[in-house]
């Protein structure tokens, strides 16, 4: 196989004419952020634009978006963003990529364009939208995009195909070959099948579920575990979701109805997606199913459900803040969580903290865990290996997945008959040259995280983070010094104050010691601004409390002239 990790790779040089480049500037080697470009002749083709959410690691962070530096010079190069799917991992960093130019074509199906709108108009930005549906076909610069319907966890996937002097690239997006789907739209193997026979030169396909053997569970196969759920609660029934996972929110509705609950949607993504979803009739709601939130204060609890956001165990999320008594709506004991979504990888630890805290209250929690709740909307390993005996690719290079499930797939192109030396193992950022039917690895360009930290994106760093994490791990000492201005030496004590780091009044008997002779080193070295000796003071003090406590913290010094 090509894999990246075992090249070192230099930046790729200027694309030869007639050749078509593939970036990754996100979702490889990871579960979200997915952004992939194609260039050729001059021309860059966008396909996702997503967010991937912060772990436990990133305080403060609100999402993580692909770092666009590889196109920002060349933005008005850009001839369209096409969207697979309406999914935030997917749609998420579109705002952002339209701050540079709000004018690039977004491309997308009817429920994709609605999401990603509302989305934008928060932003203040009016986009440039192209409606396409299956089967579609559209010029975008050099590139000519047929569109094709795919199946997955929400309405209006698309796999696209584009077109090229340079060969025919297959990107599936996310996508499974559920046979029994509720909406009845199933991947059309037919159209991989037509196009596997014109020749796919290069196969993108989605690797989330490559390591699971066999077919991914049908979303019907769910109905009686939440069937039982609704039968069996004693009281209210909140319901965690995906805000844009519009299927099983259906499956919710349905159960609500038929067991007599009326219904009512928390939190404002939820809100918008779910009226967005019923407006454009992908969202089935029996009249007078779904009312106000507060109208369900005067109803018996066992008439009563609740669908939320949070089901990942975001901090600011609708379903964290009910678990930390932060919310308007305060949990019961008896009331029944059903948590109808998977666990992302990186997630795990809040969301079975979440799960604690929702059972310390008394609440019954079902989830992926303990009950048939839910399915994935990726495609197993028999059903990939189904779409490469189909489509025959020429080249194979696995997205949308961490580095095991990146290679499990790329395994799998391997055996269906893919020559080994056709088969790229990529990673963020890895540029991948498609000329004359041969896919080879190229060079390597800057794609690192970009945090969004409140309304400032890409200033938060990694030293931030480091900082936030010692503030949260070992708190904080100021140090207060007074200097005699002639002599930079301590006029009196040292003064500590804490916050967040424990002591007594030994702790720091020694720090003043290693105070003096760090300043008696800085003399003689001719160190003499305020900044600098600030820096010397702490310095001293953080190497005593590493060498002594062992610990960690933050440590600012204030120097004031005595």
């Amino acid at each position: 196989m090509q894999s990246a990790d075992r090249q070192k790779l230099l930046p790729p040089r200027p694309l030869a004419k007639g050749t078509m480049r593939i970036t990754p500037l996100g979702g490889l080697g990871e579960i979200g952020r997915n952004m992939t470009v194609f260039e050729l002749d001059g021309k860059l083709l966008v396909v996702d634009c997503g967010v991937l959410f912060p772990e436990e690691h990133q305080p403060g962070i609100d999402v993580i978006l692909p770092d666009f530096g590889y196109i920002r010079d060349r933005i008005k190069d850009v001839v369209a963003i096409v969207l697979t799917h309406g999914h935030e991992d997917h749609i998420g960093g579109v705002p952002y990529l339209l701050r540079e130019r709000a004018d690039i074509a977004v491309i997308g199906s009817e429920l994709t364009l609605a999401f990603i709108t509302a989305k934008l108009k928060e932003h203040r930005i009016r986009p440039k939208t192209v409606h396409v549906e299956a089967g579609d076909r559209h010029q975008a610069g050099p590139f000519q995009l047929e569109l094709v319907a795919v199946n997955h966890s929400i309405p209006g996937g698309l796999a696209v195909a584009i077109r090229t002097r340079a060969g025919l690239v297959l990107h599936t997006g996310d996508f499974k070959m559920d046979q029994f789907p509720l909406d009845r739209r199933i991947t059309d193997l037919r159209h991989f099948a037509k196009l596997g026979e014109e020749g796919v030169d290069l196969f993108l396909t989605d690797s989330t579920n490559a390591e699971i053997a066999g077919f991914t569970t049908s979303e019907r196969e769910l109905t009686p575990a939440i069937d039982q759920v609704f039968r069996t609660a004693p009281r209210r029934i909140i319901v965690s979701s995906f805000a844009s996972h519009v299927h099983r929110i259906q499956q919710v509705l349905d159960a609500a109805h038929a067991h007599g609950r009326k219904v009512a949607f928390v939190g404002r993504s939820m809100v918008r997606n779910m009226g967005i979803a019923r407006d454009l009739g992908y969202l089935t709601i029996p009249r007078g199913l779904v009312v106000d939130a507060k109208k369900l204060d005067s109803m018996p609890d066992n008439k009563v459900t609740l669908i939320c956001t949070g089901s990942q165990g975001e901090p600011m999320a609708a379903l964290a803040r009910m678990a930390s008594g932060d919310h308007q709506i305060q949990i019961n004991e008896g009331d029944t969580f059903l948590l109808a979504s998977s666990l992302i990888p990186g997630n795990e630890s809040a969301i079975y903290a979440l799960i604690n805290k929702l059972t310390d209250l008394g609440a019954n929690v079902v989830h992926k865990g303990n009950a048939k709740v839910h399915v994935s909307g990726h495609a197993s390993a028999g059903e990939l290996v189904y779409c490469y005996n189909i489509v025959k690719p020429k080249n194979v290079m696995p997205v949308h997945g961490e580095s095991t499930h990146l290679r499990a797939n790329a395994e799998l192109a391997v055996r269906t008959g893919v020559p080994e030396d056709r088969v790229i193992l990529a990673k963020d950022g890895v540029t991948v040259d498609l000329v004359n039917g041969v896919a080879t690895i190229s060079g390597k360009v800057p794609a690192g995280l970009v945090y969004v930290d409140g309304q400032t994106v890409g200033r938060a760093t990694e030293d931030t983070l480091k900082e936030r994490r010692l503030l949260r791990e070992g708190g904080i000492i100021t140090v207060l010094a007074l200097l005699d201005p002639t002599t930079n030496t301590l006029a009196e004590p040292l003064e500590f104050l804490t916050r967040g780091f424990v002591h007594d009044d030994h702790t720091f008997d020694g720090a003043a010691a290693e105070v003096e002779k760090a300043l008696v080193r800085a003399a003689a070295d001719r160190i003499d601004d305020v900044e600098r000796i600030e820096g010397v003071i702490s310095g001293a003090v953080s190497r005593f409390i590493q060498r002594t406590y062992r610990r960690e913290p933050v440590v600012i010094a204030i120097v004031v002239d005595a």
